[in-house]
This record gives C-alpha cells, structure tokens and sequence, in this order.
C-alpha cells in the first residue's frame, strides 16, 4: 500500500468519488480543490502521488492551468508521480503533459481499475527514477571528491587523514593516535605542521 496521494480537482463530486475509490489503495488520501492550495497542506512535499485535474477556470477548457501547475510541480527538487486527468483532454494535451513530466494521463470518466494501475505504475516509475537521479548525484559528488583529492600534495592527504580519523573519534587524540597506529607525541607533531 502506498503512503500518500493528492487529489487536486475543482469538482467536489470528483473530489469525493475519487477520494472514496482511492482509500483502499493509499494510508493518506488528500483533497483540494484548486492547486495553489498546496502550500497551506503540512509536509506537502510528501506525496508519493498527486493526481492532478487539467481545467481549474471554468471558463476555459485548454488545460492550460493543469499544465501549468503540472510544470510547477514538477520544478520541486523531487517530485511526486503526477497523473493528469481530464474530462476535455485529447491526444494533444496528453503529449505536452507527458513532456513536462507526467507520469501518465487519463480521461473522465475513468475505469476504477485502470485508474489504480496507472497511479501504481506511476509511483514505482516516479520512485525509480528519483532514485536514479539522486544515484548519479551521489556518483557526482564522490567524483567531484575523488579529482580533487588527486590534486593534492602527500601531506595534503596524510592530514586529511588525520583529521578525519580525530573527527572520527570525537576530537580524543589518544584515541585518534591509537586508532593512526603512532604516539600521542607524534600525533601532536603532525598537528603542529
């Protein structure tokens, strides 16, 4: 079972029937109507899913609000799985939402069970993907480490040493001495330089 989804539509009947279908498959399953309301949810950026309505004005029905807060949400340092739905989509609008980071995409009225398995295989693809990236982040930073420690001079790197192995040990030198395999004295000595 998934942790938490968001369910953003300015339908209160949706709202409700989505909400009802979706306990079952969610611990958390949150309502609200219009998407500018995120801020004022605690730990917004918790969701493993949000399934996000296309058309908020509802004097205009090009979904360009639902791609428009679909970027937004997207621009988050890690994003949710997002699923687009829509009553006014076509092809069009699945495109560019899928471009700008959409999970998937899918039409009201809905099928209950392509719904759950679209949302499923969103998370498991969103969380695969988070994963690959903070992976090439973690290679990065241990690269980035890695060039300049070949920039440095023997000392350079025998004090770093140093100093992470007395870090290790809490800042106590006669541990630290103990654990570099030399006397407190010649601990001190290399500190000196």
């Amino acid at each position: 079972m998934n942790e938490k989804l968001l369910i953003i539509d300015d339908n209160a009947a949706v709202r409700a029937t989505l909400k009802l279908l979706l306990n079952d498959e969610f611990k958390e399953v949150t309502a609200i109507e219009n998407p500018s309301m995120i801020a004022t949810i605690p730990n917004s950026g918790s969701y493993d899913a949000i399934l996000l309505d296309m058309n908020f004005d509802s004097g205009a029905l090009d979904c360009r609000d639902g791609l428009f807060w679909l970027e937004r949400l997207k621009s988050l340092p890690s994003p949710p799985a997002i699923v687009v739905i829509t009553a006014f989509g076509d092809v069009e609008v699945a495109v560019k939402a899928m471009k700008l980071g959409a999970e998937d995409f899918i039409t009201k009225p809905w099928d209950n069970e392509r719904l759950i398995e679209k949302l499923n295989k969103a998370i498991a693809v969103n969380r695969r993907t988070r994963h690959d990236k903070e992976a090439a982040r973690r290679a990065a930073r241990l690269e980035e480490a890695e060039s300049q420690r070949l920039g440095l001079t023997l000392d350079e790197v025998k004090m770093r040493h140093v100093r992470s192995v007395i870090d290790s040990c809490g800042g106590n030198l006669s541990a630290a001495a103990q654990q570099l395999g030399v006397n407190r004295q010649t601990l001190y000595n290399l500190l000196r330089k």
